[in-house]
C-alpha cells in the first residue's frame, strides 16, 4: 500500500463545507422550509445575517490555523457567486491550502479567473500520508475504501452531520464545520479519535474485512 506523503508546513488542519456566503444555510434569511412551513433548524446555522455567519466561519479558522500552517479543505468552499471564493480566501490568514473538490466548487474546477492558483493542490480524491497516518480524502462519504482493513482513515464532508452523527461505523468521519462548532480539526486530534475506533465497514458483508487469502485491493 503506497500513500503519497503530503508536503506541509506548520500544523495540519482539516475542514469541509464552509459554504461561505450561503444564504439558505443562514437561519435568519433562509428560504428553506420544512413540509410544515417551518424554518429547518437542523439544516441551517444559527445566524441572523450572512455577514454574521461569514465572520464566524473566518474567525473559526483564523483563531486556530496560523500563517505557516497547512489547511486541507474537503470541498464546498463558498456559495453565492464566484467573487465569494476570492473574498473568503483573502480573509484567511493561512494561504497554504489543499482542496478536495466538492459539488459546489464548479468555478474552482473550471479554473475561472485562474482561481486554482490560490491552492497548493486540487483533487477530487486523494490517498495521502499525513503525520505517519494514511488517509483517504473525498468530499463524499464512501462505504468502503482502499486500506479500510489496514486502519486507513476516511475523511469526508458533504453531509453536514452534527457532532453526534459525524462518525461512520469504523474509521470514517465527516470533518465538516457543522459537526465542530464551525471550527476546523487538527490532524493530531483526528488521529487520536480514530486510533480508538474499530476497523469496520458501513457495508454489510464487505469482503475486505474477511480474513481471506489472496484478496487484493
Amino acid at each position: 500500500m503506497s500513500f503519497k506523503k503530503l508536503l506541509t508546513t506548520g500544523k495540519v488542519w482539516i475542514t469541509s463545507d464552509t459554504h461561505y456566503g450561503h444564504k439558505n444555510l443562514t437561519r435568519g434569511v433562509t428560504n428553506w422550509r420544512t413540509q410544515d412551513g417551518e424554518i429547518p433548524i437542523d439544516s441551517t446555522r444559527d445566524f441572523q445575517t450572512i455577514d454574521q455567519m461569514n465572520d464566524r466561519i473566518v474567525s473559526g479558522i483564523n483563531n486556530m490555523v496560523g500563517q505557516d500552517d497547512t489547511l486541507i479543505m474537503l470541498g464546498d468552499v463558498s456559495f453565492g457567486g464566484f467573487e465569494n471564493i476570492e473574498i473568503f480566501l483573502d480573509r484567511l490568514i493561512c494561504q497554504n491550502i489543499h482542496l478536495i473538490l466538492g459539488n459546489h466548487d464548479m468555478h474552482i474546477q473550471n479554473n475561472r479567473g485562474n482561481i486554482q492558483s490560490r491552492f497548493l493542490s486540487i483533487n477530487h480524491y486523494l490517498e495521502v500520508n499525513i503525520e505517519g497516518k494514511n488517509f483517504v480524502l473525498c468530499h463524499y462519504p464512501l462505504q468502503s475504501w482502499h486500506g479500510l482493513n489496514k486502519s486507513v482513515i476516511q475523511l469526508h464532508g458533504h453531509t453536514h452531520l452534527g457532532n453526534n452523527k459525524k462518525f461512520g461505523k469504523g474509521k470514517k468521519m465527516d470533518v465538516g464545520m457543522d459537526g465542530n462548532d464551525l471550527n476546523p480539526y487538527s490532524i493530531g486530534e483526528i488521529i487520536k479519535i480514530m486510533d480508538k475506533r474499530p476497523i469496520f465497514s458501513d457495508m454489510d458483508n464487505d469482503h475486505h474485512l474477511d480474513d481471506l487469502v489472496g484478496v487484493v485491493g
